[in-house]
């Protein structure tokens, strides 16, 4: 379409060179999984199968409206494909489009091209969205978030393609699947495909892509003396084009890459930006793509994979329609959180990160709704507006300040006034009512740990449960906080949380965010909304 040339680093060549029947791409931030690997992968295979049908599968509606589609989209319209021409998403195609082998019964979540293909938007938390699909490829998105059972109940048995169509393509029932580096044990189902990948297939592969090109050059330099390609040379490059398509059509190809290796256009700030802004553990895994294991003897070592989940207001997210500014959504898209309820509130104060951990006691549950910080020069101020912000709509301006004593006296994040007091101010200024909850001075270490895996384990009247999409840093320095033990016990391990800043160790407080959840854990279990009046603050406030 477009006459630009388009730049792709060597991970995205290799796995469009190789071409493989099975895909499987376990990658840092920013190396292009979705503009450079998926987007071409879906368009060759919606351009080179005129009618057929292919599933996009994402966890999350949200995740695919947020993320997967928008960078398809922005790829396609680089390359010269234009939404409304080419192609339509979420609405019944024009007549001047060809008709799929297969019509949806709907197209609301559905990519439409101009030649009859058609690619369903697969959401995880929808159930059914696979069902009577007959599908010619898919696309796994955030496969560590992916539900295998499902994945391998509802959709793999739908891609079957149509081979009396498709059937001499090796992409004809193909799948890719995309992730960064997973870090639970149930989100690592797709590393096994390494062990499936047979690595001589591979290099053969590669050789003969090399052989192909080699040869078309000998054709072109014989063309271009306006001599006769030889007869034998023409038959040698069509055996060699069944050969590399036999190949691809039973190759599982299968690998790992850090987001160092599309440095050229990231360039070096943006690697030490994550080092500086993300958790150790993300960065080693979203970044550097590093396998880690999670610290099973560590300090929430309770903690499973039950503890999480999804909670997506679907039926407003279709409101919204496929061309929202979806950088701008608000608590309004997430289905845990009553508006009419108030907000209950658990915070860290650093001098380089402040946190805010949000939720809501529902029966026996505490559901984390969502979670907040700021780094550096944005302090408590810029921390409340985001709150603030995000929970716009919410009915009942009401938050719970839960607080112990380290939120007196001290101002080392703010200014002249301590915490407690710019939390308050701050909230109040923004229209909401605080109703602040004293703890008294932290609780011993011992009886923290034991109360808290008690939760987890459900010996204690709330069980602490983590909205995933809106967690994605806390659920991280939760799974991998360490324990510490000395003369007096053990505590969380913070070794490093107040060291000075450098360019290899920027960020080894996060356990902050995790103090900011036991605060609000404590808070809700120990001393109940309803009884916070009676309970709080006469001699501190």
């Amino acid at each position: 379409m477009s006459g630009k040339k388009v730049y792709f680093n060597k991970p995205q060549r290799l796995t469009q060179l190789i071409g493989a029947n099975t895909t499987v791409i376990v990658a840092g931030r920013r190396t292009g999984k979705t503009d450079s690997i998926a987007a071409p992968f879906v368009l060759r295979n919606m351009q080179r199968m005129p009618g057929s049908t292919g599933g996009i599968v994402v966890p999350t509606f949200k995740h695919g409206l947020t993320n997967t589609v928008p960078g398809l989209l922005a790829a396609w319209k680089r390359w010269g494909f234009i939404e409304g021409v080419h192609y339509v998403v979420g609405k019944k195609p024009p007549k001047s489009f060809k008709k799929p082998i297969t019509p949806p019964f709907e197209y609301e979540h559905v990519i439409s091209f101009y030649n009859g293909s058609i690619a369903v938007i697969i959401s995880q938390d929808r159930p059914g969205s696979s069902n009577s699909l007959t599908l010619s490829w898919l696309l796994v998105d955030e496969a560590k978030f992916i539900d295998y059972q499902k994945l391998k109940d509802e959709t793999l048995p739908a891609n079957g393609g149509i081979k009396s169509h498709f059937g001499k393509h090796s992409f004809n029932h193909s799948i890719m699947i995309l992730s960064d580096m997973p870090q639970t044990t149930k989100g690592s189902w797709f590393l096994y495909y390494k062990d499936k990948m047979d690595t001589e297939l591979i290099k053969t592969i590669e050789g003969t892509v090399f052989e192909i090109w080699r040869t078309k050059e000998r054709i072109r330099a014989i063309n271009a003396k306006g001599e006769m390609v030889p007869a034998h040379l023409k038959s040698y490059l069509r055996r060699l084009d069944r050969n590399l398509n036999k190949m691809r059509s039973v190759a599982v190809y299968y690998r790992e890459y850090s987001s160092i290796e599309n440095l050229q256009l990231l360039g070096e700030n943006y690697i030490k930006q994550m080092k500086r802004d993300l958790t150790p553990l993300t960065f080693q895994t979203s970044i550097l793509c590093q396998r880690i294991g999670i610290a099973k003897d560590g300090f929430y070592s309770s903690m499973r994979e039950a503890h999480k989940y999804d909670a997506n207001d679907n039926q407003y997210l279709d409101s919204l329609g496929y061309d929202y500014d979806f950088d701008a959504l608000d608590a309004r898209a997430d289905a845990d959180v009553d508006p009419d309820a108030p907000i209950c509130i658990g915070m860290d104060y650093n001098a380089n990160i402040n946190w805010i951990v949000a939720g809501q006691p529902r029966d026996r549950r505490l559901n984390v709704i969502k979670s907040f910080y700021v780094k550096f020069e944005r302090k408590i101020p810029a921390l409340i507006d985001d709150f603030c912000r995000y929970y716009s709509a919410h009915r009942n301006k009401t938050v719970v300040f839960y607080f112990d004593a380290t939120a007196l006296g001290s101002n080392y994040a703010v200014n002249d006034q301590d915490f407690r007091w710019w939390v308050v101010h701050e909230f109040e200024r923004h229209g909401w009512t605080v109703e602040p909850v004293y703890l008294g001075n932290p609780m011993r270490k011992e009886e923290k740990y034991l109360l808290i895996n008690q939760a987890f384990a459900g010996k204690q009247r709330l069980m602490p449960f983590f909205n995933r999409s809106n967690n994605d840093d806390l659920i991280l320095a939760i799974q991998s906080a360490g324990v510490r033990r000395g003369r007096n016990g053990f505590d969380k391990d913070k070794s490093g949380e107040k060291l000075a800043e450098s360019e290899e160790d920027l960020l080894e407080h996060r356990t902050d965010g995790t103090d900011a959840f036991d605060t609000l854990y404590i808070g809700c279990e120990k001393f109940p909304y309803r009884d916070s009046f009676s309970l709080s603050m006469a001699g501190v406030l």
